[in-house]
């Protein structure tokens, strides 16, 4: 049976772990943080929310044929010649 008790601790490391587990301790809202916070739970959600929105009704995807087109409004595409 191997010993744990045998086993060698990095200080750094050990320094690191206690970093990482204490962080909530020291964080504090700076300008820096705040432009973060506000990208990530504001802006990236209303961008995805936008663009999702903007394609939601533009594409059909039952019942279609091959050959067919899966926008839900073709575009109507006028033949000069039968003029």
């Amino acid at each position: 049976m191997a010993g744990h008790g045998y086993v060698n601790n990095d200080p750094a490391v050990d320094r690191w772990n206690r970093m990482r587990e204490d962080v909530y301790k020291h964080f504090r809202f700076t300008s820096r943080a705040s432009w973060i916070s506000l990208t990530g739970l504001v802006l990236v959600p209303s961008a995805l929310l936008y663009f999702s929105a903007q394609q939601d009704l533009k594409w059909k995807w039952n019942g279609k044929l091959k050959g067919e087109s899966l926008h839900s409004r073709p575009s109507q595409t006028v033949n000069s010649t039968e003029e």
